[in-house]
């Protein structure tokens, strides 16, 4: 038996509890079902050895809300291109959870690391592809969240070589490839 979905509202009466039961997304209230969510109605018909054979509404959100950044979160962002004065990545989550929108992140040249900032070369700092991980400064500009690599945890936490292996992290400014032993700079995440 296929189910039935209308969109419904929160506080609108969605059936009898007489014919009824409900399930997630609403509650009982004045002998109806009635919506506690905005999102896809859907009767479900019951199980054939449930005691209760109403069959059951049950109201979902319509798009579950993701994590959003906001100032002072750790996020871990996937680099896309590096600029002479800031790199520019794509973050993919909110301390462990992953974003459904696409929120862009910025890291200028003056908050890569906490000292000697008039030394940092981007192209030294990141590449494109790299997995960083990073603290939300400021929501920036209308495009992008502004983010900091200048705490000792925070940076690249993962590389790929040009051998396409996993880079290997040896000092707080240096990568390995475990294939070709080739050496980059990268401003490298200390492991927590």
């Amino acid at each position: 038996m296929s189910s039935i979905e209308v969109f419904s509202t929160p506080g609108e009466v969605l059936g009898s509890l007489a014919v009824y039961a409900p399930g997630p997304g609403t509650y009982a209230w004045g002998g109806n079902v009635v919506s506690s969510v905005v999102g896809l109605q859907r009767v479900v018909p019951p199980s054939p050895d449930a005691p209760d054979q109403r069959p059951i509404i049950e109201v979902s959100r319509e798009k579950e809300q993701g994590a959003v950044p906001g100032p002072g979160a750790q996020v871990t962002a996937k680099i896309r291109k590096v600029q002479p004065r800031q790199a520019i990545a794509d973050i993919l989550c909110v301390g462990t959870r992953a974003v459904k929108e696409k929120f862009r992140g910025l890291v200028r040249q003056q908050d890569v690391r906490a000292t000697e900032i008039d030394k940092v070369d981007m192209h030294l700092s990141f590449r494109p592809g790299d997995i960083i991980r990073a603290e939300v400064l400021s929501l920036g500009d209308a495009r992008a969240y502004f983010l900091s690599t200048a705490k000792n945890e925070l940076g690249v936490v993962s590389a790929t070589s040009d051998a396409g292996a996993q880079m290997v992290p040896i000092s707080w400014q240096e990568m390995q490839c475990p294939v070709t032993f080739q050496k980059e700079f990268r401003k490298v995440a200390k492991v927590v």
